[in-house]
């Protein structure tokens, strides 16, 4: 009868605890999961309640056969090794806040790169961008580096960083010609004029001898386009205004300068965010020519047959 009594009394604790975990995912807005905490002291108590239930059959104190199995902790050990390192991780993950239910984490070593769905006391199941499961040991979310998402959502800005390769052949110092042209582009008309004020005064201040292009201080149609992209940015209304938001040049290459443009859209929704970055490098392409400079882009098949079309053509 005790046994019965001890067996009942330890499913109703059990259920107790599954109920309070249910509880707590459901009224919980942290997202944190308490799982693995319940799966240890479930795994706890079914231990103690087992061993209690075959002293009473055995007619032997459950003190005894706690004594005699701390002779033999170390199999113990060895037999619950990844119970124990889960429950450990556990307590480091969720002390730290460093893994939530919902967050987007990337691993390499596990190929995981995806939404953390499930947090348990011997795996962190992590559902891919293309549907298939991968489970992780939690005790490697903490020895080994992984990547979590949730600050650049939590933020409201997702990072854009993306070149494109100017070839140098195409550029030039602005001709008096060419500043008129670039001034009715309304993203920079008052930035020419400032500038060329700026730069007149600084020449006539030096003495400067404007009949050699080379002498002095002038404006170029790459640094142009450069203050233009730089207001397309700043007017852009999906561009993060507290931000990093800048247009740069990297280390020059065979193929070409590379203009980066470094700036957070204010959507990190994935489909909508794509869908922006887009948008913006679709403008950015289309008005490269405007400015009198060419893209770099290597010889293709189709500009061999045009070659050769020309020859024959010449002959």
């Amino acid at each position: 009868m005790h046994g019965l009594y001890h067996s009942g009394l330890l499913r109703f604790i059990n259920g107790s605890l599954s109920l309070i975990h249910e509880i707590y995912t459901i009224c919980d807005t942290s997202n944190k999961s308490l799982k693995g905490f319940v799966q240890i002291i479930q795994v706890a108590l079914f231990f103690i309640g087992a061993i209690i239930i075959i002293g009473i059959v055995i007619n032997k104190s459950p003190a005894t056969l706690f004594a005699g199995l701390g002779a033999s902790a170390a199999i113990l050990m060895l037999v619950f090794k990844d119970t124990i390192l889960g429950f450990v991780a556990g307590i480091q993950l969720s002390a730290n806040d460093m893994l939530r239910p919902g967050d987007w984490i990337t691993m390499d070593k596990y190929a995981a790169d995806g939404t953390v769905i499930d947090v348990t006391l011997h795996a962190v199941k992590v559902r891919n961008f293309d549907k298939t499961i991968t489970t992780i040991p939690p005790y490697a979310l903490v020895t080994d580096s992984f990547q979590n998402w949730r600050g650049m959502f939590d933020s409201g800005g997702r990072r854009v960083k993306r070149s494109v390769y100017i070839d140098m052949n195409s550029v030039k110092f602005c001709t008096p010609e060419i500043l008129e042209k670039f001034s009715h582009i309304s993203l920079i008309s008052d930035y020419i004029k400032e500038k060329e004020k700026e730069l007149n005064e600084y020449n006539e201040t030096h003495h400067i001898d404007s009949s050699v292009w080379v002498n002095g201080r002038r404006q170029t149609n790459l640094g142009v386009f450069r203050a233009y992209l730089a207001s397309y940015l700043k007017h852009h209304p999906y561009v993060h205004r507290e931000f990093y938001c800048m247009v740069r040049h990297l280390q020059p290459t065979e193929k070409g300068i590379p203009i980066e443009l470094y700036f957070f859209i204010t959507n990190t929704e994935w489909v909508t965010y794509e869908g922006l970055q887009a948008d913006v490098f679709d403008h950015v392409l289309a008005v490269i020519p405007e400015f009198e400079l060419s893209v770099f882009q290597n010889v293709s098949g189709m500009d061999l047959r045009q070659i050769g079309s020309d020859i024959l053509q010449q002959k």
